[in-house]
């Protein structure tokens, strides 16, 4: 086994890609929790590991994130070709939840392709980006084209998102903060009615929940969705400023907690549009496990 105590998840996770590297599979498995074990061998764990890692020299020298994910801390590494990732989750008493494999797409072209325009964070204060950045274990958005190069954000504060009752919007930091325009332009689509969800309930019928669509011109449309019910203060047709209000961070649509899910498209058809990856005012590459301030 192991010889790392249970609690010390810094340390367990700063050894979980050396171990791989190094063929220490068997040490890998005994520290992973028994539901994992139970769905494969040691030796299907170990072959399919030995397999993957025959190309793979190095990971990153740091996660590419870290998360918490529901009381675990869920942290990412991509190797050095940018082709293949690891990913883990580790509970809070330092268990190996669970490990993935898995062999990254990978579109450069559109990657490096910035926005026309440029765009301001949509809110103030401090925000955490949960899902965002050019692959799929950072950013589930990344395998559709129309939302590649999407962003959740939520508020996060000593690691939690609420403080509370986790049954209640209100408990949630996000909940509520205003969300802004990201530019200018000439609101195009609006929801408002779309009643927010009870978290850890989604709505995948109006999946965009209450939303604002804005077109910004030169073939560029912002989403900012699962707004708060009623929050919405612009109507279709409305010219708004960069940095004005547009309605309240809420949990509507296909969103299982208060968050903003915000993304730039080439098209207003959001079916058939392709995500463009965003140009913030000065921020650079930002991704899952940051924390920015509009």
């Amino acid at each position: 086994m192991i010889h790392l105590e249970r609690h010390d998840r810094a340390a367990l996770a700063d050894w979980i890609p050396t171990a791989f590297l190094s063929g220490a599979y068997q040490q890998l498995y005994e520290a992973c929790s028994v539901s994992f074990r139970e769905q494969l061998s040691l030796e299907e764990f170990g072959t399919f590991a030995s397999q993957f890692h025959q190309e793979v020299k190095a990971y990153q020298a740091r996660p590419a994130s870290i998360v918490p994910w529901g009381g675990a801390l869920r942290i990412v590494w991509v190797d050095e070709s940018g082709q293949k990732g690891l990913s883990t989750a580790i509970s809070q008493s330092g268990e190996i939840l669970g490990l993935r494999l898995t062999h990254l797409s990978s579109f450069p072209e559109t990657d490096e392709a910035l926005s026309k325009g440029t765009y301001r964070l949509p809110f103030t204060g401090e925000w955490f980006i949960y899902w965002g950045g050019t692959n799929e274990l950072v950013n589930y958005h990344y395998a559709y084209p129309s939302q590649r190069y999407a962003f959740d954000f939520l508020v996060m504060k000593n690691g939690q998102t609420y403080f509370g009752d986790p049954k209640h919007n209100e408990s949630y930091f996000a909940f509520g903060q205003p969300i802004l325009a990201p530019a200018s332009g000439t609101v195009l689509k609006v929801s408002n009615a779309i009643a927010d969800n009870e978290p850890g309930i989604v709505n995948e019928a109006y999946a965009a929940g209450n939303f604002v669509e804005i077109d910004h011109g030169n073939k560029e449309y912002s989403l900012l969705a699962h707004l708060r019910c009623g929050s919405v203060t612009v109507q279709t047709g409305d010219s708004v400023l960069q940095g004005q209000l547009i309605g309240q961070c809420g949990n509507s649509g296909n969103s299982s907690e208060p968050h903003l899910h915000m993304q730039v498209s080439d098209s207003s058809d959001l079916l058939l549009a392709r995500s463009v990856r965003i140009r913030f005012a000065g921020i650079d590459r930002i991704e899952q496990g940051d924390t920015v301030r509009g």
